[in-house]
């Protein structure tokens, strides 16, 4: 049997959860999943993203789980040679592109999805993200079009739930 894949999680998806679908008081469900997948070897994001996620309000609910329930070791450091050098080859096909308007490479260049793209690549790990291809944007650069532009797997937040086979049961009305 092949060994299961990472899911490396981009900041969109917990922020967009939180935002609509899997609030913290409606469904605890889906951050408890993401724990109890961590914890099996499946879940992980990087360390990019943990300082975008922290970037919030400290009193925020996201913040607040990300300091006090995520566990250190959720978020992957991104430093070591072979991923710094896929994040320059990264980096240098966003620049190098003429499809882009310079604002969307300079906001790129800026955020966590490259090194996203650099880790899954190097680990063979499948890149989560809730954004959809747009292979003719100028303005910004979506982060499905990166993978597929060096044959990073990706899926969105549902898929990866349902290929972990995670199931939120009814506990009751309170």
């Amino acid at each position: 049997m092949a060994a299961e894949r990472q899911y490396i999680l981009d900041a969109d998806v917990f922020i967009t959860a939180k935002n609509r679908y899997y609030a913290f008081d409606i469904c605890p469900g889906f951050w408890a999943s993401l724990i109890h997948h961590h914890r099996a070897g499946r879940t992980y994001s990087i360390d990019r993203v943990r300082n975008e996620l922290l970037a919030g309000h400290k009193t925020e609910d996201l913040v607040q789980w990300v300091r006090k329930d995520l566990p250190d070791t959720f978020f992957l450091g991104v430093d070591d040679d072979p991923v710094t050098t896929a994040y320059t080859d990264v980096m240098l096909w966003v620049q190098r592109s003429p499809q882009y308007f310079d604002h969307a490479k300079a906001k790129f260049a800026t955020g966590a999805d490259g090194w996203l793209v650099a880790y899954a690549r190097v680990h063979g790990a499948i890149v989560v993200t809730n954004e959809e291809r747009r292979p003719e944007a100028k303005r910004e650069i979506k982060l499905p079009d990166v993978c597929a532009q060096f044959d990073v797997s990706y899926t969105d937040s549902f898929r990866m739930l349902k290929d972990l086979a995670v199931r939120f049961e009814f506990g009751g009305v309170r």
